[in-house]
């Protein structure tokens, strides 16, 4: 069923669990993704960037996703992740979409608000929830000095004043993540998010997830994170087991047994993420 992102992230947030937000290119990922979803009876959230918008077509993404939600027997939300311009994020709507995220995190403050506020005003009326981001993630090197790191995290006063401003469903904040592979090991700042979600008491999300140690992404959600962004780890799933089928047998053509593998090798690493994030029966 095609649900919206808040409806999902409240039940995640009443019940102290993440729910998993999973970025799909092609049919196979969400076939993938809807079907670990089913199995783990699971709310999933699938997420559409503007790259895989601009490679697949928002109408063929839109088709295909809103076809996998309406025949899903648990809770599914279709996202816009990063989504950069007001423009962006209306198209989605028009087509569906039944969340989006508006990405001003490298706006100046000010400028930040103006533009997510505008997003939320327009997308509210429609019954549409968003997601905007506070902080910059990016390769975070563990040689960061205190005032560069202050400069990066997200700021609890700020992120206090915006949500006030702008009147988000959820947030982002950048707390030692980055998005891609990491270089080093990543050094999550916990008390940091714990203060964010004492004061603001509204789902909470975590981008640049893949890669972190399960660990700490137990601690994570322990203190209120209730949204994971991963792509990167579904991507390496995707591409191992095509890279591991040719290797065997450079000579097969068949998609079906390339990408058919693929799929599963993906369902496989969605389940896993579902039951460390502590979504697995709470569809």
């Amino acid at each position: 069923m095609l649900v919206t992102g808040k409806e999902i992230l409240m039940h995640a947030d009443k019940n102290g669990y993440a729910v998993g937000a999973f970025n799909v290119v092609n049919m196979e990922m969400t076939q993938a993704i809807v079907a670990a979803a089913e199995e783990e009876k699971a709310p999933v959230i699938i997420q559409t960037t503007e790259g895989a918008l601009k490679y697949a077509g928002i109408e063929y993404l839109a088709a295909m996703i809103k076809l996998a939600a309406k025949k899903a027997s648990v809770p599914v939300a279709l996202h816009l992740d990063h989504g950069t311009s007001f423009k962006t994020a209306m198209n989605c709507i028009r087509n569906g979409w039944t969340s989006v995220m508006i990405d001003g995190s490298h706006f100046p403050f000010e400028e930040n608000v103006a533009v997510t506020k505008q997003v939320v005003d327009a997308a509210h009326s429609c019954g549409v929830s968003v997601e905007a981001e506070l902080g910059r993630l990016g390769g975070i090197e563990d040689n960061i000095s205190v005032s560069e790191k202050d400069a990066l995290f997200t700021d609890p006063q700020e992120a206090h004043d915006f949500v006030e401003q702008t009147g988000v469903d959820s947030l982002a904040i950048a707390i030692g993540t980055a998005h891609g592979k990491y270089k080093g090991v990543p050094k999550l700042d916990l008390d940091r998010l714990k203060t964010i979600k004492n004061d603001l008491k509204m789902p909470i999300v975590l981008h640049g997830a893949s890669g972190v140690a399960y660990d700490d992404i137990t601690k994570a959600i322990g203190l209120g994170v209730n949204k994971i962004n991963i792509d990167t780890d579904l991507r390496v799933a995707y591409t191992d087991k095509v890279r591991e089928i040719l290797g065997n047998d450079p000579d097969v053509f068949d998609l079906r047994k390339i990408c058919g593998p693929a799929r599963d090798n993906v369902k496989a690493a969605v389940i896993e993420k579902l039951r460390l994030f502590g979504a697995s029966g709470k569809a």
